[in-house]
């Protein structure tokens, strides 16, 4: 599964997307934002616990419910703003 990270959330990261190896996807949103917590520096694991932080799985925003399969490309981005 190759996780994606926008904006501010790919500086905090370094880099622009992780991968997890098939074995290890987890069930759901909210379960790969536990996951990653655990694995990613803790300035990236603070924003990922903002609700305020997106997430979109094959170009579609979702909610932490929406279930995961090891083939889904996964994105967090934090909200936009604009004029």
């Amino acid at each position: 599964m190759k996780i994606l990270f926008f904006a501010r959330l790919k500086e905090q990261l370094g880099k622009e997307w992780v991968e997890i190896p098939d074995e290890d996807c987890p069930a759901d949103v909210g379960a790969l934002r536990q996951k990653l917590q655990l694995v990613v520096n803790a300035e990236l694991a603070e924003s990922l616990e903002d609700p305020n932080v997106f997430c979109a799985v094959n170009q579609k925003v979702v909610g932490e419910k929406h279930r995961l399969a090891s083939s889904d490309e996964v994105a967090f981005f934090p909200p936009m703003t604009g004029g």
